[in-house]
């Protein structure tokens, strides 16, 4: 199965962006994007790829002791930018360095349990949009700018997740994967 690990904002948050996001709309060659929906935006702490479910139980037990030594911190949604001009994501504002520190011992982690995941640097980013495969790019300039006065109200992450993602399979064009919370665990606890 396909995992991931995540902050998932709480709902008042993602209504917040929804707002913003919605006004991008609007901005020539917008209809060329693949718009991310509200109910998958999250902060990706590590992206783990296909696990066999027999890593699970050892999976769980180290991901519930990486949140026991996290205590909950305060974040924003606030921001934007864009890796290139492949993806629009929105940025956050708070307390960035307990956010690190979790990524980072998540990450650990979730090696501890033998499961390898990508060694790059985190860059903490809620993804709003990617760009389709065609042959003439959409500048993402006007975009990113547009986001970058973005402000939300301030929220406590609590907990973080165990996610599974569901890969399109219809084929149909603009299909979105589905996420599944497998388990939450909160932190400090």
């Amino acid at each position: 199965m396909r995992l991931f690990t995540a902050v998932l904002p709480p709902p008042g948050a993602l209504t917040e962006l929804a707002g913003a996001v919605e006004r991008l709309k609007g901005l020539p060659d917008a209809d060329r994007l693949r718009w991310a929906r509200p109910e998958g935006w999250h902060f990706t702490l590590a992206f783990l790829g296909e696990v066999d479910e027999a890593l699970l139980p050892g999976l769980r037990e180290r991901l519930a002791r990486a949140a026991h030594r996290h205590p909950a911190f305060g974040l924003r949604l606030a921001g934007g930018g864009r890796f290139g001009d492949r993806v629009l994501w929105v940025g956050v504002e708070g307390d960035r360095t307990a956010l690190r520190r979790l990524a980072d011992s998540v990450t650990a982690q979730v090696r501890r349990a033998g499961v390898p995941t990508e060694d790059r640097p985190y860059k903490p980013h809620l993804t709003v949009a990617r760009a389709g495969r065609t042959a003439r790019r959409v500048d993402l300039r006007p975009y990113a700018a547009a986001l970058g006065g973005f402000s939300g109200s301030d929220w406590r992450a609590e907990e973080f997740a165990l996610v599974r993602s569901h890969l399109p399979s219809s084929g149909v064009p603009g299909e979105h994967p589905r996420y599944e919370t497998l388990e939450a665990w909160p932190l400090g606890r």
